[in-house]
């Protein structure tokens, strides 16, 4: 692969978007900030909105932000085309009174958020990072440096450790930061000095850890980027470059957005979340300043589509039995189709074919991806959005190993060419 490629470029782009990201937080205002960059608008709920043609976009609820593009042709009955991804990933979560620690060791107190593979996180630098409310209800954007370890035991105090490792998820899970006694350390005032504050004014926080290395491109020819975070920033990124292209590349017959959601690792029940408010309130808004009455309103839907973009389990070589016999999706083979029977994912032969059509349109190749019968689906958030409003959904992704892994890995190619698709969807 040529080190002047596309694929390499925005594999570097990911890796420098993932940095900036180490949580959702940080995530939606990423997106915000390269959004403004390439002269969308930002807008508050509490304002009303305009119905000029061009890119808008609202930070709100948590680590959640949608953004789109009004052509000038936009009328009432406008159908909408939805990139959908999410911005939270597994790991650990900070407990209220978080600065602990024992035999001269200080110690973090978390919380498992999510599905993490619990084992991925030993023996790695953790930053800690998100948000912080202050006493007079402003938030604050934390993100230390490596910070944090969870140290494995050696192995000549487990000789079986190799055979049955399992963590206690208390009390094996509880990361270092620091020598000391507990009461003489204030982990809190760590993450205000990351962002500027006096610990003191410090009434609430949503805080996580993340892996402290930097993705990287590595294996034979380049084929490989491992990160942090790729579930599901993977997605988020291809999601934000395809529609800063789509600004640019004229007037489309529909609105092209992107909705990044929060929480979908614990089920996307929150205001933030899928299976929350904030796309069908902002999809209300859009087409009311566009003067849609009710009728018109379902008309659109009835005329948009939601492609719902998440990773997916690329065939592992060494556990060939977890995979469908015959479905076997590799990475640097192209993106990913979703399909489950029981409908954990959203796509019908409808998405199908669509899907298809997009990835024609882009010049990219596709695979589909189904479970072992005798191995659980999991799910995202196609088939809850589909729900909530009605629209047609696909379910889509790239294929990734090590998934809910403190460092993931996926395809470079893969990840330019879902950016490709998602660029063709919104504007063919």
């Amino acid at each position: 692969m040529s080190a002047a490629s596309p694929s390499l470029d925005h594999a570097a782009d990911l890796a420098a978007f993932v940095d900036a990201s180490p949580s959702s937080f940080h995530a939606a205002a990423e997106v915000a900030s390269r959004l403004e960059q390439a002269g969308f608008v930002r807008l508050a709920e509490g304002e009303a909105w305009p119905s000029a043609a061009g890119g808008r976009f609202v930070v709100v609820r948590d680590g959640a932000v949608i953004a789109w593009v009004a052509p000038a042709s936009a009328t009432a009955a406008t159908g909408v085309r939805i990139f959908g991804a999410h911005s939270d990933s597994p790991g650990f979560k900070l407990k209220p009174k978080p600065t602990t620690g024992r035999l001269g060791w200080l110690q973090a107190g978390v919380e498992i958020y999510g599905g993490p593979l619990l084992n991925s996180w030993l023996d790695r630098e953790l930053r800690l990072a998100g948000r912080l409310v202050l006493d007079d209800g402003t938030m604050a954007l934390a993100a230390t440096g490596p910070l944090l370890r969870l140290p494995q035991l050696a192995i000549h105090l487990d000789r079986e450790a190799n055979d049955h490792l399992a963590l206690h998820k208390q009390a094996q899970t509880q990361p270092v930061w620091g020598l000391g006694e507990a009461d003489s350390a204030d982990l809190l005032g760590e993450l205000a000095s990351a962002a500027g504050v006096d610990a003191s004014r410090i009434r609430g926080y949503d805080i996580v850890t993340a892996d402290a290395a930097r993705g990287a491109v590595f294996g034979r020819d380049d084929v490989f980027f491992a990160a942090g975070r790729l579930d599901d920033l993977a997605s988020v990124h291809a999601g934000v470059v395809a529609l800063e292209r789509a600004a640019g590349s004229g007037d489309a017959e529909h609105i092209a957005m992107l909705a990044v959601f929060d929480h979908e690792e614990v089920g996307s029940a929150t205001r933030s979340g899928a299976a929350g408010p904030f796309l069908a309130d902002v999809l209300e808004r859009v087409w009311l300043s566009l003067g849609a009455d009710r009728e018109e309103q379902l008309r659109s839907l009835g005329s948009s589509w939601c492609a719902s973009s998440d990773v997916g389990h690329s065939v592992h070589p060494n556990y060939p039995d977890k995979h469908d016999p015959v479905v076997q999706p590799v990475l640097g083979s192209g993106p990913i189709l979703k399909i489950n029977a029981n409908q954990r994912y959203a796509t019908d032969a409808e998405g199908a074919a669509a899907w298809n059509a997009w990835c024609q349109a882009a010049g990219v190749s596709t695979q589909e991806f189904v479970s072992n019968n005798a191995v659980p689906c999991g799910s995202t958030i196609g088939p809850i959005t589909a729900t909530r409003l009605g629209i047609r959904t696909v379910d889509v992704g790239i294929p990734i190993l090590s998934m809910h892994s403190a460092r993931e890995l996926a395809g470079v190619s893969d990840l330019w060419d879902l950016t490709r698709v998602a660029e063709a969807f919104f504007s063919a």
